[in-house]
């Protein structure tokens, strides 16, 4: 029997478009045995977000609005050795929970240092600029070993700890922690994490790209997060 070992912790607002969807894909690795619970992390929606929580037996916390504070919430409120850090409109690919536990079993054993692993990325969409998007991203990966929140981010909570854990930031915080968690300790792994592309169909990719890009600048110019949320939208 597995031990069941991972608390997925999902921030929220207003997610009941696409939470049913990121939820479904976490049942087979809870029937094995793989996932021991499901933290929503909610930042005041005021659709069925909660309700959505409540029918599929997760656990609802609210916390302040703010990303960075709702995961820090959700670490601190998880039982399990491990923490799988999802966004509310990504899905993992079918057959995730093998791979994540093949590193968990490494590092459990001492095969391996104590590593952070992450998803590969891809969108909900088909054509030119989902292909160019997801392209730039597998380049950034390769070259500077930065991936993004919407790749997910698996990781014991030792060294969730070790690290210092999420800061209480709007934006930006998947950089922050990645950052402090160096090159070295991120791992990538063969399955998707699958992100809606809404948000890009509804603004334009190049609009929202450009967007992005202005906000991550912006970040390492030290700018303070409370302005780039308001310029990131």
């Amino acid at each position: 029997m597995i031990p069941a070992m991972i608390s997925v912790v999902v921030p929220t607002l207003n997610a009941e478009a696409d939470l049913p969807r990121t939820l479904t894909a976490l049942v087979p690795a809870a029937i094995e045995g793989i996932v021991r619970e499901v933290i929503i992390v909610d930042g005041g929606s005021t659709d069925a977000t909660a309700r959505i929580a409540e029918a599929t037996g997760a656990h609802f916390i609210a916390a302040e609005r703010g990303r960075g504070g709702q995961l820090a919430a959700g670490a601190q409120a998880a039982k399990g050795p491990w923490l799988l850090f999802l966004h509310a409109d990504t899905t993992l690919e079918d057959g995730w929970e093998r791979e994540a536990l093949e590193l968990i079993r490494a590092v459990e054993r001492g095969a391996r240092e104590d590593t952070a692993a992450v998803f590969r990325y891809a969108l909900d969409d088909r054509g030119v600029w989902p292909a160019y998007l997801s392209a730039v991203v597998r380049l950034r990966c390769l070259i500077m070993r930065m991936p993004y929140g919407d790749q997910g981010l698996l990781m014991s909570k030792r060294l969730y700890n070790a690290i210092g854990g999420f800061k209480p930031m709007t934006l930006m915080e998947d950089v922050d922690l990645i950052r402090r968690l160096g090159r070295r300790r991120v791992a990538f792994l063969r399955s998707h994490a699958i992100t809606s592309a809404r948000r890009y169909r509804r603004e334009g990719y190049l609009r929202r790209m450009s967007r992005n890009l202005a906000c991550l600048g912006l970040y390492y110019m030290r700018v303070p997060p409370r302005v780039l949320t308001r310029l990131y939208g």
